[in-house]
């Protein structure tokens, strides 16, 4: 019989193949895998499954129920090689995430984040983090999506990103003149500065490179210090990424204020920010204060528009 750290090298192979990156998964099979050696089994069992998916016991439920969930995976390609090998119950180790309430930035902190980041050191630092800080505030692209773009990815004559997702999903963003206006500023200085091509990335650092995640996270924290934001919210501090769900919330602020039908346009803000379940862009509206209150004072109206 093969054995199961065999069956795991064809496994990965076979979804790589597919386009599947799966880092994360790999590093927790293959611990899975050892566990399974060092327990001297050789099959597959439910039991031995969730054993394994509960071994950091102080860790959060839905964190054993995602790791179940990677071996049900390995499990089902397993059990077409050998019959034998049971497949854990979904219905096994169940948990949801407990999803912590994003911090939404006014416009005057957005403003003052930006100030801040034209004094950071060296001229281009500061051109880059205000413009990707203000790119992400009016388009509500991920942060991973923002420095991921690449020359050809920005359309600087029509006002357009073509922006590339997770799991090899794309999608079309148009800007705000506004946008495209201080993309070209922003294009212009870095050339001017790198005048030979150090990269694609539209995005760089001070080193002509792309722009990455590591650094601008070290640079946004110090700036969120700076404008007097350390600690506020749910968070040790917000986060790059609230900048994203404060333009979905502006955006739904926005449609409800002006009497929108929200349900017929919430598909037009799931397309946009590239969501993959309408849920997730419909979590804001309860998980935001501001909208609430909004939502409880049209529903109060209710009996009057009926009437």
């Amino acid at each position: 019989m093969t054995s199961l750290r065999q069956t795991l090298e064809e496994y990965l192979r076979i979804r790589r193949r597919l386009g599947f990156q799966l880092n994360a998964t790999e590093q927790h099979l293959e611990k899975f895998v050892g566990f399974m050696e060092r327990a001297g089994a050789e099959r597959i069992t439910s039991e031995l499954a969730v054993m394994w998916a509960r071994l950091p016991q102080d860790a959060h439920p839905h964190q054993w129920s995602q790791r179940l969930t990677i071996v049900r995976c390995f499990a089902r390609y397993v059990a077409t090689l050998d019959p034998e090998t049971e497949i854990p119950s979904i219905e096994l180790l169940r948990a949801r995430r407990a999803r912590v309430a994003p911090y939404i930035y006014s416009p005057t902190e957005i403003t003052a984040l930006i100030e801040a980041a034209g004094q950071l050191t060296g001229p281009l630092r500061a051109a880059s983090y205000q413009t990707v800080i203000g790119l992400m505030a009016t388009t509500g692209l991920r942060l991973g999506e923002a420095l991921g773009l690449d020359r050809q990815d920005v359309d600087l004559k029509d006002g357009a990103l073509h922006v590339r997702a997770r799991q090899h999903k794309q999608r079309e963003v148009p800007l705000h003149p506004t946008a495209t206006t201080a993309l070209r500023s922003y294009a212009r200085q870095r050339d001017r500065r790198w005048p030979q091509l150090q990269s694609e990335a539209f995005f760089l650092n001070t080193r002509g490179a792309r722009l990455t995640k590591p650094q601008f996270n070290h640079y946004f924290a110090t700036l969120i210090g700076q404008i007097g934001l350390e600690g506020a919210g749910e968070r040790v501090r917000p986060r790059p990424h609230d900048l994203r769900h404060t333009m979905a919330v502006r955006t739904l602020l926005d449609w409800i204020q002006a009497g929108e039908d929200v349900d017929r346009r919430m598909p037009e803000l799931s397309t946009f920010l590239g969501h993959d379940q309408p849920e997730s862009t419909y979590w804001y509206l309860q998980a935001v204060p501001e909208l609430m209150v909004l939502i409880a004072a049209r529903l109060e109206r209710l009996p009057e528009v009926l009437a």
